[in-house]
């Protein structure tokens, strides 16, 4: 539901890594039936802030659009196929677009199809083959190569500092998907480390969104990295630079009066 999980098991020194999911990747620390009759159901509606920002973004990009929402109840490996398909498609899609703005145009472009291809093969492999290692990489190679690009490549556009944000908190929701259950019991059950999941990952969007309200393009195309050291040059230049002033001092003349 709404995420995703790497369970390593049957794992050997000298053995190869076999990666699958295991039936307690459903067994979510939060299984509350609250209202409505939803099971899990923090779980669920806490998915609620994707459907927001993705009704504005079809408000922004279409004005007028038909679509279909279904918000998964009961867990299961069926329903993970159709929940893992368009994070693959969003991932993928998003190192294409930055080969496309901090690389080349043209390869980024050739670089769609191929991308958007390989996604779908890891969902496919992982679901016949019971093998999540190519989904994973999928999934996490993003992770680390967009904030190295963010910082390293020169930008088309401005605000960069945007994907940051949105890799920050996508990989801090990343860390509340693995501490579900210490979560849920440090909240003394009010929450579960699941549920926060869906918040931070909604977040992703959210910050992706102000980025393309924003931003214009880059007269100037300098990296981030070369921002910082800029402005941390201009810092320590300042800090070693002292001041001199000149003061002059008068004598007052007193008038005693009587």
């Amino acid at each position: 539901m709404g995420g995703s999980d790497l369970v390593l098991h049957n794992t050997h020194v000298g053995d190869s890594i076999h990666s699958s999911i295991s039936e307690e990747y459903h067994n979510f620390a939060d299984q509350r039936d609250l209202f409505f009759g939803i099971p899990n159901t923090l779980n669920v509606v806490s998915n609620f802030p994707f459907l927001v920002i993705g009704v504005i973004g079809l408000i922004l990009c279409h004005y007028r659009n038909y679509f279909q929402l279904r918000l998964p109840g009961e867990p299961d490996d069926d329903r993970l196929v159709w929940d893992r398909l368009p994070m693959t498609v969003a991932f993928t899609s998003i190192v294409a677009i930055f080969i496309l703005e901090r690389i080349d145009e043209r390869k980024g472009t050739f670089s769609i199809i191929p991308l958007l291809l390989a996604g779908a093969i890891s969902i496919a492999y992982w679901r016949f083959f019971d093998d999540l290692r190519p989904y994973a990489l999928i999934q996490f190679v993003p992770c680390i190569a967009i904030p190295l690009m963010a910082i390293l490549l020169p930008p088309m556009y401005t605000h960069s500092m945007y994907w940051l944000w949105a890799a920050g908190f996508y990989l801090l929701a990343k860390v509340e998907e693995a501490e579900d259950k210490p979560i849920y019991k440090w909240t003394h059950h009010i929450v579960s480390g699941h549920t926060l999941k869906h918040l931070c990952a909604a977040m992703v969007p959210v910050f992706l969104t102000l980025m393309l309200a924003k931003r214009s393009i880059e007269t100037e195309r300098i990296s981030l990295l070369q921002t910082w050291k800029i402005s941390w040059t201009k810092i320590r230049k300042n800090d070693s630079e002292v001041e001199n002033y000149s003061c002059t001092y008068t004598s007052v003349p007193v008038v005693e009066t009587s």
